[in-house]
């Protein structure tokens, strides 16, 4: 719940003269800024309880990091142990019966490979990608691309063309999993500013005002009103980037600034744990100067308030590409 106005005494032109010059500021400020090659996982990136067995076991070989097998883990299951698919897939890391009986390792050396046990499914997945890695190895080009074809398209495949190969779903393939793992990484420098950001932060001040509507859309039916992840999606929506709906699966768009480093048109989160990115419950739109566009509550309208409370986990910067990159989207 957030609870702080900007002073009541601001005139709303004043606030948006204001809220112009954060964005010009920052944005010229960044202008100039590259960024480094991530390292290691972001705060908050991976659920604490995963996050020990993705980042030692995210190191097993040179073509794979802890960001792009949280990527994967994520992208299969969405860190779900339980999780099963139509075609018997199973597990976080969702191997079929006979490639985990093939592939499948003892990672907590209890004495049983058990698919349903992250502690077995994590080092799993990072063996079969490393066990591919080798089989690929003689290939023209990025190891890691070449592994991720291997997974998706076969190593005879990656072999026959010398490479990833021509073929549409291998290419989104390494695309999506290479993109979604920018989001995972902590930045080793500035991450690049983004170029719709001004647009959804124009949407999303045009409806400064408006009352809060639980689970509301901005559609006629409803008044034109939203929720906080209503509106983030709508004023990413207005600048031709698709998110999902709920606050918590926004985490992933894009690449985590840390607190000092964020610009205008970064998503803002909030949750329960802070170890936990799957606890989110909120989301806000930054504008600078500490503060966000806000749909709070039922009973509020939209409106600036602060970002710095207790409960906030981290910011996400929204890239096109990172969003097409998420779950149930579709990759190009």
């Amino acid at each position: 719940m957030r609870k702080f106005w900007v002073a009541g005494g601001l005139g709303v032109g004043l606030v948006f003269c204001l809220l112009g010059l954060l964005v010009i500021g920052t944005y010229t400020a960044a202008a100039g800024l590259v960024g480094g090659r991530a390292v290691g996982l972001a705060k908050g990136a991976v659920p604490a309880a995963y996050q020990s067995l993705v980042q030692k076991w995210g190191t097993l070989c040179p073509a794979i990091s802890p960001a792009l097998l949280a990527a994967q883990l994520y992208q299969e299951s969405g860190w779900n142990p339980k999780a099963q698919s139509p075609a018997s897939a199973q597990g976080m890391a969702q191997f079929i019966p006979g490639t985990w009986q093939t592939h499948g390792v003892d990672g907590n050396g209890d004495g049983k490979k058990d698919v349903w046990d992250p502690e077995d499914a994590i080092p799993s997945a990072a063996s079969y990608d490393c066990e591919l890695a080798s089989y690929v190895k003689g290939a023209a080009g990025d190891a890691t691309h070449n592994m991720l074809a291997a997974y998706n398209a076969g190593a005879y495949r990656v072999i026959q063309y010398n490479g990833v190969p021509p073929y549409r779903e291998t290419q989104n393939y390494v695309k999506t999993i290479t993109t979604l793992a920018k989001s995972f990484e902590a930045p080793a420098g500035p991450v690049a500013p983004s170029k719709q950001a001004a647009g959804a932060i124009y949407f999303a001040q045009g409806k400064l005002g408006t009352p809060y509507k639980w689970g509301g859309n901005g559609t006629p039916e409803e008044g034109g009103r939203f929720d906080c992840s209503g509106l983030t999606k709508a004023a990413y929506h207005s600048v031709g980037i698709e998110l999902p709906r709920v606050a918590n699966d926004q985490w992933n768009a894009g690449p985590h600034p840390k607190r000092d480093e964020l610009l205008p048109g970064d998503l803002v989160f909030f949750a329960y744990d802070l170890n936990d990115p799957r606890s989110i419950h909120h989301v806000g739109i930054y504008v600078g100067g500490g503060y966000m566009i806000n749909a709070p509550y039922t009973g509020a309208v939209i409106r600036f308030d602060k970002i710095d409370t207790a409960d906030y986990i981290g910011a996400t910067r929204v890239t096109s590409d990172g969003a097409k990159a998420l779950p149930g989207t579709n990759a190009a």
